[in-house]
């Protein structure tokens, strides 16, 4: 019998507390600030296919994923569904909504199950309204989630179905939108084909060709990124 002592246990799911004090946008708050926070946030549970917001409801709360994965996207009356972006673990979303006080203009639902956290509405025009810090963290945030929709508005009119999935995977390793990604992703190539928009099949054809050029290597259960910046200047 095969002696599995030595295997190091699962590591412990990250805590709400410890997913707040890991976000980039926490860095330069005070205590009393992530006290604030901490008072005004609450975890949800997502089951996977489930809507963790939805397009026309009122924006009530700022939303971060503690882990999981989720895919931000719109459905039209014609059937066809747009998707923008990819939130995995990490990733916070909804400020411009909270910002202008309008509605949802997207749908996000979890493509696996996902626990988010949500920092009240109040909460989140608290902090704008006493921390510098926050403003500036939100500042770079905007600029990063604009150029984020410009890559995908060249990808989509562009590039073809290679280069939108390895922009696809890429962009999940924004730095200043979702940091600290692990080189070891954790994804399926349904998941990935419902981030780029492209079924399954055609998704496990690009991969191979991604993995013969350097920039991943295909494993079980997921994908290591071998080459970033291959990735992102893939096909242009």
């Amino acid at each position: 019998m095969a002696d599995n002592s030595s295997k190091s246990p699962p590591p412990a799911p990250l805590t709400l507390d410890a997913a707040i004090a890991l976000s980039r946008w926490a860095r330069g708050l005070s205590a009393n600030e992530l006290a604030q926070v901490r008072q005004g946030t609450i975890e949800r549970h997502i089951d996977a296919g489930g809507f963790i917001c939805r397009k026309g409801e009122p924006a009530s709360c700022w939303i971060g994923v503690i882990d999981g994965l989720a895919k931000m996207s719109s459905d039209w009356v014609t059937g066809k569904t747009a998707s923008y972006a990819g939130i995995p673990t990490g990733g916070w979303f909804g400020e411009g909504s909270l910002m202008k006080t309008e509605l949802r203009r997207y749908d996000v639902i979890a493509l696996r199950d996902t626990r988010v956290a949500c920092m009240k509405r109040e909460t989140f025009h608290w902090l704008l309204d006493h921390s510098i810090a926050f403003n500036h963290a939100m500042i770079e945030q905007i600029n990063e989630r604009l150029g984020q929709f410009i890559g995908l508005l060249e990808s989509e009119r562009l590039l073809d179905t290679d280069a939108r999935v390895a922009r696809c995977l890429s962009a999940m390793y924004n730095p200043v939108l979702y940091p600290g990604q692990n080189p070891q992703l954790s994804i399926s190539q349904e998941e990935i084909g419902n981030l780029a928009g492209v079924s399954r099949q055609r998704v496990n054809r690009s991969l191979k060709i991604l993995e013969d050029a350097g920039f991943l290597h295909i494993e079980y259960g997921g994908l290591k990124i071998l080459d970033l910046d291959g990735l992102r200047s893939f096909g242009g």
